[in-house]
Parts: structure tokens; sequence; C-alpha cells
């Protein structure tokens, strides 16, 4: 996909009235716009930095494509920008329709055990691709109209060319285990049938 230019005029008309879903100490990360659409910054963080041969930006793109092109339900990307300040991107999507499985879970009438077999069955799915997805948690799956399983916020993926070895599965269950821990799901969660399924 092609990078234009959106000047900082035309940013602040795009992003006017718009909802902001994240934001870090350098401001505003996520818009979502009037449209439905959302809006996500990128910043590169360091001046010298892989991120200036591939920016983050493009990564995202990239892992979008990847997942459609392996079947799997993500967002679809519409534009990619490059933004007036130094070392800033931007990536505007269609967000993948549906409710995350945080959001669900914290519904009356919620069961992970209706759940979890289809969980494990993506993220099996996911380590048998190779795909190393750090940021694998509650919040980055949806669930869709079509009650299929899709991820979100795709930046931070790598995609081998075999599967993940016994070692990258364990790390990612752990990065999985401290989001259930930090988000306190330890009583409602059962990540210890979780870590068997996938893990033994």
């Amino acid at each position: 996909m092609q990078c234009s230019r959106l000047h900082q005029v035309d940013l602040n008309q795009l992003i006017l009235g718009a909802k902001v879903l994240e934001a870090d100490s350098y401001g505003a990360k996520v818009y979502l716009l009037n449209d439905g659409n959302i809006l996500k910054l990128f910043r590169r963080k360091r001046l010298i930095s892989s991120a200036l041969l591939r920016p983050y930006s493009q990564r995202f793109i990239d892992n979008a494509k990847q997942l459609k092109e392996k079947g799997i339900p993500t967002l679809k990307v519409l534009k990619y920008y490059k933004l007036d300040a130094p070392g800033m991107t931007a990536v505007l999507y269609q967000p993948l329709p549906g409710e995350t499985l945080s959001q669900l879970s914290r519904k009356t009438g919620f069961s992970w055990q209706e759940r979890l077999p289809e969980l494990v069955a993506l993220v099996r799915r996911l380590h048998k691709a190779g795909i190393y997805f750090r940021s694998l948690h509650l919040g980055n799956i949806v669930v869709t109209p079509e009650q299929e399983l899709g991820l979100i916020d795709v930046a931070d993926m790598r995609f081998m060319r075999a599967p993940l070895s016994k070692r990258m599965v364990r790390r990612n269950v752990q990065h999985f285990a401290r989001y259930i821990a930090r988000e306190r799901l330890e009583d409602q969660f059962p990540l210890a049938e979780l870590e068997s399924r996938l893990l033994g």
C-alpha cells in the first residue's frame, strides 16, 4: 500500500469530533472517527532504530495482510499516511466488527467453559501457522457477528516459516497469563486449563 502525505491541517480536520481510544505520554494514539473507522498514529520513539527501515505502521499493515491471507479475521486497512511531524505515520482502518472476549466476559450469562474450546483452537492455529503474537490477550481477540474469533492491534507480531517451538509457545502463554493477572481476571478465567491444553 502506498504511503501518502497527511498534512497537519488535514489531520486536524480528520480527527475533529473523534473519540480518543488510546493515549500515552506523547498524546493521543488511537482515534475512533465519526464514520466508525479508526486512525492509529505511530511514533518512532528512538532516533536510530529498525523503524527507520520498516516503520511499525508498515508492520501493522503487513501483519493484517498476512492474517487475511491465512484466513484469520482482522481489521481492514484503508489508507497509510506520513504525517508532518518527524518520524510519525498513521494508518486508517476499518475495525473488525464484534466485541472482544474481554468485553464479553464482563456480561451477564457469559461462560468461559463455552468459549474456551474455540479460544484454544485459535491459539493453536496461530502457533501451528508460526504466528508469534506477543500482544495476544482477551482485549485483542474479537468475536465477530459470524461467531468467528479474529485479531486486532496486530503490530506486535512475527510470522515464522515453521510452527512455533515449545519455548515460544510457553512464552506466548506467559504473556497471556500476565494479562489475566493485570486485569485481575484470575477468579474468572480458567488459565490453568488453557495452559494445560496448549502446553500439555
